[in-house]
């Protein structure tokens, strides 16, 4: 028997997760929808103390990205999808500091209040923090030069979850951003870069811009809370300023 408005039918499901051809089912699209979020994972980059105003390297305005992260790891909750937070885990004595010859002043020094996630970042209990810059002699920019509690590498911990795509916001759109994007583009991944939760320091005028441009040749996409596709069921309620 059928309702008015409803589809009688029988979906016949492979154990690989295909549905038959030709037949088309809510049910498959259900299931292609959880299978594509489970291949899915959330990666911020960097929401640290020391990266937002006040902090020893400030990215200009880099809170403001906080609120808008906020939203997407409510999102991958509800959806259930794997969440990463890299940080910056410098040691007291770096190439990567000034006073030893490196580019940027002391920063984000383990153990520190600096090194904290920002303190409004709703990050879950599950999530996986990839530390990185903690060598003596590499800057660790990118997230795939960082490892997880573990030791495991960032790029051994996707492959092992089966993720193929990463979805990516934080600090800064022009360093370690990039650097992360750039990586996991080479290593095989998809990328959606989170347009309206990324700031950069700028610290040469269009910086972000560049690396926003480097991040598109690379094949990564740029989108935003109203486009994200796991975001896209929750974003007609949030406001547009």
């Amino acid at each position: 028997m059928k309702e008015e408005g409803h589809h009688e039918t029988r979906t016949v499901t492979h154990p690989d997760g295909a549905c038959n051809e030709g037949v088309i089912e809510s049910g498959c699209h259900d299931q292609r929808r959880m299978a594509d979020r489970a291949r899915s994972a959330l990666l911020l980059v960097d929401v640290q103390i020391d990266f937002c105003p006040g902090g020893a390297l400030p990215v200009p305005h880099g809170d403001r990205v906080v609120p808008v992260l906020n939203r997407y790891l409510a999102d991958a909750v509800a959806h259930g999808m794997r969440i990463y937070a890299s940080r910056d885990w410098h040691p007291a004595v770096t190439s990567h500091f000034k006073p030893f010859g490196g580019e940027w002043p002391p920063h984000c020094v383990q153990h520190t209040p600096g090194a904290r996630f920002h303190p409004d970042l709703q990050l879950p209990p599950s999530t996986i923090v990839i530390s990185k810059g903690d060598e003596p002699r590499r800057p660790g920019y990118s997230a795939f030069d960082g490892r997880t509690m573990e030791g495991k590498r960032l790029i051994d911990d996707l492959r092992e979850q089966g993720v193929e795509r990463l979805y990516v916001g934080g600090l800064a759109t022009d360093y370690c951003v990039r650097a992360s994007v750039l990586d996991a583009r080479r290593a095989g991944l998809e990328v959606t870069v989170l347009g309206d939760a990324v700031a950069g320091i700028d610290l040469h005028a269009g910086d972000s811009d560049r690396a926003i441009a480097d991040m598109r040749e690379a094949g990564a996409a740029v989108t935003t809370a109203a486009e994200c596709a796991f975001a896209t069921e929750k974003a007609s309620a949030v406001p547009h300023r």
